[in-house]
């Protein structure tokens, strides 16, 4: 059964026919060709497809596109501001908080997601928010210490001072 719904995706408003069986994670790769949100598992397991969606983190590859009919979503793509990248991209590329980059979209939007409620985490609580996400390549140090750092630049701190 095909449905109309309305997705508003890093501040663009759509408009996209779906079937009612589709994830919103299929809608934004192959819809609406928004591919940065990867497709791990497609079980909910290993964060890949990790969007903020109402304002906290999802699994998009576990929710129904229906029910992100009217939602606010902010997909990796939507983090930068024009060329401008976002704390958290600055932060993995100055300290190596990504490697192959497979884990990284899933990553930042769950760092993201906890920066926003809670803007000065400790070490313990920054892994516990990325505890939906798994990397393959590394061992989290370098992962969790980009987020530090993006934590300190986005409560006034200066990347380029280190």
């Amino acid at each position: 059964m095909e449905r109309i719904i309305n997705l508003n995706v890093n501040h663009e408003c759509y408009e996209v026919v779906i079937h009612s069986c589709e994830s919103l994670l299929d809608v934004l790769r192959i819809r609406l060709r928004l591919t940065g949100t990867k497709k791990g598992c497609n079980e909910g397991d290993c964060g890949a497809c990790t969007v903020i969606m109402g304002g906290r983190a999802v699994n998009a590859c576990l929710v129904l596109a229906v029910e992100a009919d009217g939602e606010e979503i902010l997909t990796v793509e939507g983090l930068a501001q024009g060329t401008r990248l976002h704390p958290l991209q600055e932060a993995f590329i100055k300290f190596g908080g990504f490697q192959c980059g497979f884990c990284t979209p899933g990553m930042l939007m769950s760092a993201r997601a906890l920066l926003d409620e809670n803007p000065d985490p400790t070490e313990e609580e920054i892994r516990r928010g990325i505890s939906g996400n798994l990397c393959r390549c590394t061992g989290y140090v370098k992962i969790v210490e980009s987020i530090k750092e993006a934590a300190k630049i986005m409560s006034g701190g200066d990347l380029h001072d280190r």
